[in-house]
């Protein structure tokens, strides 16, 4: 039996402000080499396309569950086209439920999807962190920053790096930020929740492709564990 991961991919890092072919490339590479030892359920956030239509509709008045449902849509449209970048070793059909999902596991070692439904007040990092409880696997997430850090590392220069962090003392962090749709921190609140009360074994990591590797194969790595 292959291990089951988790990965909740930044949609920074799937179509930021100009998309980076090169670091997708070298994600492809890595998940089809892995697939031979692990399976993957790729959970696909909005970045930087779902915050400007948050925002457009944010200016126009419109309710920040109207502004989700336009994230979640752009959600769904980032893991369609890593869908396609992958090709046939990935789902051809777009996952709407954890049921489907794990059908689509028995069937490709990848899969990719969006956020499966409206909530309010969540991310697709609360979806992946439901993936993960549903399926007991560990969960990764990847995000444009190295891990977590006392403040914003990207406008603050002095802030410090945390490489380990229980999951209360997380959870108390994330939810010290009110909740905003189209949110940039590393975990949104919701999610922080989840792996704290089913105890999940959580990883935030960068784009760093050797970190992510050495990750996954239990190795050493730059990143933050949330646990304990």
């Amino acid at each position: 039996m292959k291990e089951v991961i988790i990965l909740s991919l930044g949609g920074s890092l799937i179509v930021p402000e100009k998309i980076d072919p090169i670091w997708l490339d070298k994600f492809k590479l890595l998940i089809l080499k892995l697939k031979n030892k692990y399976k993957f359920v790729v959970v696909c956030g909005g970045g930087f396309v779902a915050r400007e239509y948050i925002t457009l509709l944010e200016k126009e008045h419109k309710s920040k569950k109207e502004q989700s449902i336009a994230g979640i849509a752009v959600t769904r449209m980032n893991a369609r086209i890593m869908m396609q970048i992958f090709g046939d070793s990935a789902n051809k059909e777009l996952p709407m439920d954890m049921k489907q999902i794990k059908e689509l596991l028995s069937k490709k070692d990848i899969v990719f999807c969006g956020a499966l439904r409206y909530a309010p007040n969540q991310t697709s990092d609360s979806t992946a962190a439901k993936i993960a409880n549903y399926l007991k696997t560990r969960f990764i997430n990847i995000t444009n920053v190295p891990g977590l850090y006392s403040d914003n590392p990207i406008k603050n220069k002095n802030a410090k790096f945390i490489p380990n962090i229980s999951w209360k003392s997380f959870e108390k962090r994330a939810l010290g930020i009110k909740y905003k749709p189209g949110q940039h921190f590393v975990l949104d609140q919701k999610a922080s929740i989840i792996i704290r009360k089913n105890k999940i074994k959580t990883y935030i990591i960068g784009k760093d492709i050797k970190s992510l590797e050495n990750l996954i194969k239990n190795k050493k790595f730059k990143g933050t564990t949330i646990e304990g």
